[in-house]
């Protein structure tokens, strides 16, 4: 799959803006589906890029590049196909102060590689500073630059320079794509072109204003939001979005309304499945989940066929090519005590393991029972213990529910009842689901609106 087309137009094209934790798969169909022509994933490392091996996901019909630890690190489809751009870093805005090298990166990249290389940088503290730093990175031949117009310093209730972008645009020869008016000018489509013509921009790139609500691309005009919020929880459910990752976008869309009742039941939610609950979409989340695993498990034997394994070795088996990392969790919490502790809060019996050694190298694979249902991880182990452990990550990861990573919430959390606030209207629990998670109180990153780097997207 090309992740982008040699005959990417950044001519008058309206861009949903790279985006921290945001701009992941959900939020870019979203986005295209609504109007945009042009969509960033978030900010990636490079570094993480090049450790990834490229999957093709036949189960969710997607490439992914999945970490050694069996993340995935970015993930895309073909209906997204020659309109995604891959935002490579853009975390802090130090290269704005070193022209050479902000020169040597980009002429490296045009000529390195086959595909149309952007970027996109802040505005300097003068005038000409800034407009001969846009001219040298025009003569590295890039296709297209963005322009957040703010210092670096400056925040999102500062206003944006329209006059900066514009005299950037009437001395540069290539596309300029103007950044940063979510705060001042854009809160409707309309406003999206009158913030192009009073930048004299090629393009308009947008990022707030989208995250709060994607139908802003829309021609027609604002859609409701929980319209909009339940359409995002559905790509979620069907391209396997983690559900923290969910509940954050989620949030950023509810904004003021997160202590509602429905924000409170996203605040409580731990896991896709209860998310769902809260948006009323739990049919649609058992639907999408039943076809997802039984296409696993056409796949699953179709692959022992092909292997020559015994069919009832896979037979009702989850699996998944997962590891435990250990350097991934706290130091006191582990998959295998997650699990545990959701089958005691649904009141079920306790995980069984059937772990088995491999005569040729010694390794170990585990199947853990939960529910009458078997999970397997399908890379096997040095020691019993690790494979018991990604056995409970193939549990949890299909259940879409929490198994204690770092930067995961709290997994004290998953020690607490989860009733409806109306269930226990004065107890602990109602005092919490009173107040917004800290997930959802965690400050929005998006690149170009407070530190970056000039270097976005090829």
């Amino acid at each position: 799959m090309i992740l982008n087309s040699l005959s990417l137009c950044y001519h008058n094209k309206l861009i949903l803006a790279p985006m921290v934790r945001v701009g992941t798969l959900p939020m870019r169909l979203l986005a295209l589906d609504y109007g945009a022509d042009i969509v960033y994933c978030e900010e990636l490392i490079d570094l993480k890029m090049i450790q990834c091996k490229r999957v093709v996901n036949e189960v969710l019909s997607t490439v992914d590049f999945v970490a050694p630890d069996d993340r995935v690190v970015f993930r895309t489809c073909e209906r997204e196909q020659n309109r995604v751009v891959f935002q490579m870093g853009g975390m802090g805005a130090a290269l704005l102060s070193d022209p050479d090298k902000i020169e040597k990166i980009l002429s490296t990249l045009v000529k390195g590689i086959r595909r149309p290389v952007t970027c996109k940088i802040r505005i300097l503290p003068s005038l000409e500073d800034t407009l001969s730093l846009v001219k040298r990175i025009e003569r590295t031949g890039i296709a297209a630059i963005a322009v957040h117009g703010r210092k670096r310093e400056e925040r999102p209730q500062h206003p944006v320079s329209c006059e900066v972008i514009k005299a950037i645009a009437d001395t540069l020869s290539i596309p300029v794509i103007a950044n940063g008016g979510s705060h001042d000018h854009i809160q409707r489509y309309s406003d999206i072109e009158d913030f192009r013509q009073a930048t004299a921009a090629s393009s308009v790139m947008v990022a707030r204003a989208a995250m709060w609500n994607p139908s802003i691309f829309l021609k027609e005009g604002l859609r409701p939001l929980e319209e909009v919020m339940q359409k995002y929880i559905r790509y979620a459910v069907q391209y396997d979005n983690h559900y923290t990752n969910t509940k954050y976008c989620l949030c950023q869309m509810l904004r003021e309304q997160l202590e509602s009742p429905q924000g409170r039941l996203l605040h409580a939610a731990q896991s896709s499945r209860e998310i769902c609950e809260a948006f009323g979409l739990g049919a649609f989340y058992e639907e999408t989940t039943q076809e997802l695993d039984a296409q696993r498990a056409k796949l699953s034997a179709r692959t022992s066929e092909e292997t020559g394994e015994p069919a009832e070795d896979t037979s009702g088996v989850i699996k998944m090519a997962v590891k435990f990392d250990r350097r991934a969790y706290p130091a006191q919490i582990t998959p295998k005590m997650c699990l545990l502790e959701w089958c005691r809060r649904e009141k079920l019996a306790q995980p069984v393991y059937e772990t088995v050694q491999r005569p040729l190298d010694r390794l170990f694979s585990s199947i853990v029972t939960v529910a009458e249902q078997k999970y397997q991880s399908t890379l096997w182990d040095k020691s019993k213990k690790l494979a018991e452990q990604a056995a409970a990550i193939v549990c949890l990861r299909s259940q879409g529910l929490p198994e204690g990573r770092l930067g995961e919430e709290s997994p004290s959390l998953h020690k607490r009842k989860r009733e409806a606030p109306d269930q226990d209207p004065g107890g602990p629990r109602a005092q919490e689901l009173a107040q917004p998670g800290e997930l959802c109180k965690k400050p929005f990153v998006a690149l170009g609106s407070g530190e970056e780097s000039p270097l976005e997207g090829w």
